[in-house]
């Protein structure tokens, strides 16, 4: 029996402790919460460890170390267990990332040994819906990719990713990892595009995370030259029907807080802010 605070490792019959600190807010965590469902909390499945936080013997916080670094329902105290932990550690992650006020903590009781980081953004807007718009109808022409048109999506994965995070996923391991990743939402049934009559994708977007409770748009992009027309409200309703019949009630994405065009047309299909996240990238 753990009777005082502290951290340490989870391990695979942690489980449902783990579950329900996640279940707590099942919007927020649907990323973390989706992988677990998957891989329980074997580190090498997970791709990471799970650490918890307890008190009096209870788990009350989780953190998720992988590549990326997740505080999950974490208070200021657990926040500073697993910043001691994380110090100890070293970093071995790409990113920081989650709900802004714990992330906001974390990194600034790591930044004095993992900074600087390439680039901070405090503010990353939660939006969330569970309907359809009522005055928007769904791009009849965004479908879901099939399996064959690897070739297709991926030009189109690649150039989101870089314009979004600021390097190329392409890069390190020549992208592997990243094309394993594209393949297995492709496979899943969860990567949408409308292709032109050339067959380049001008719209896209994915269902990057999904639980029974909620799941998660990733991957918005409209092709540049296509910009300005009207295509994204559209196409986001259609992957909004298409994740609210086939995989979840509640919808959520996060976005920058500069981006006000996407933020527009996240408003006009229906998403209201109900949070906000913040990324610390490496």
């Amino acid at each position: 029996m753990l009777t005082q605070t502290t951290t340490r490792v989870l391990e695979p019959s942690d489980l449902d402790a783990a579950l329900a600190v996640l279940d707590r807010e099942p919007v927020t965590n649907a990323f973390v919460t989706a992988r677990v469902q998957v891989a329980g909390l074997d580190p090498w499945r997970l791709g990471g460890e799970m650490w918890g936080w307890y008190e009096h013997g209870m788990l009350e916080s989780l953190c998720y170390a992988g590549a990326n670094l997740v505080p999950i329902c974490a208070t200021p105290r657990a926040v500073r267990g697993f910043a001691d932990r994380a110090r100890r550690a070293g970093r071995r992650c790409s990113s920081i990332v989650g709900p802004a006020t714990a992330t906001a903590q974390l990194w600034r009781l790591l930044e004095p040994s993992w900074g600087p980081a390439r680039e901070v953004r405090t503010r990353q807007p939660l939006m969330v819906t569970d309907r359809l718009p009522d005055d928007i109808t769904p791009d009849p022409y965004v479908r879901r990719v099939r399996k064959d048109e690897m070739d297709t999506i991926m030009p189109a994965c690649v150039a989101m990713f870089t314009e979004e995070v600021g390097v190329s996923p392409m890069a390190g391991d020549g992208g592997l990892l990243y094309q394993a990743r594209v393949a297995e939402l492709v496979g899943a049934g969860r990567s949408f595009a409308r292709l032109d009559q050339d067959g380049k994708v001008v719209f896209k977007a994915e269902i990057g995370a999904a639980t029974p409770h909620a799941c998660q748009v990733q991957g918005v992009w409209v092709a540049p030259e296509y910009r300005g027309r009207g295509l994204a409200a559209p196409g986001m309703a259609a992957v909004l029907r298409y994740a609210l019949d086939d995989v979840a009630p509640v919808v959520s994405l996060y976005v920058n807080d500069f981006n006000t065009a996407a933020r527009a047309a996240y408003r006009r299909v229906g998403f209201q802010e109900v949070g906000a996240f913040m990324s610390v990238l490496f």
